[in-house]
């Protein structure tokens, strides 16, 4: 549903399978936006936004972290972690949409 929607609104997606393999892609190419979920297999999301601001090309992209997840520490650890904001599912599409315009 989230690449579906970003790419009818024009955005050009890259998709990665879980943490490790995002944080792999990132090292090779920068990105305008990282979207990315709490959950994941091998480096859940807020390892990989912590993992990804150590790297100088993005020390300052925004990164949005998508989670069923609305507890405080939650998204305490994942400010911390450099996270630009939340977005708590289930979401509607133009919720996504408009948050991905507020960061860009």
């Amino acid at each position: 549903m989230v690449r579906f929607t970003l790419e009818g609104a024009g955005y050009k997606v890259v998709q990665a399978a879980d943490g490790v393999e995002a944080l792999e892609m990132a090292r090779g190419a920068s990105v305008d936006l990282v979207l990315t979920d709490v959950n994941m297999p091998r480096m859940d999301g807020i390892s990989l936004v912590r993992e990804l601001r150590t790297l100088d090309s993005y020390k300052f992209t925004p990164m949005l972290v998508l989670t069923t997840e609305s507890g405080q520490e939650t998204k305490m650890r994942g400010k911390q972690a450099g996270a630009t904001g939340w977005i708590v599912k289930p979401f509607n599409p133009e919720q996504l949409l408009a948050t991905i315009s507020r960061v860009l």
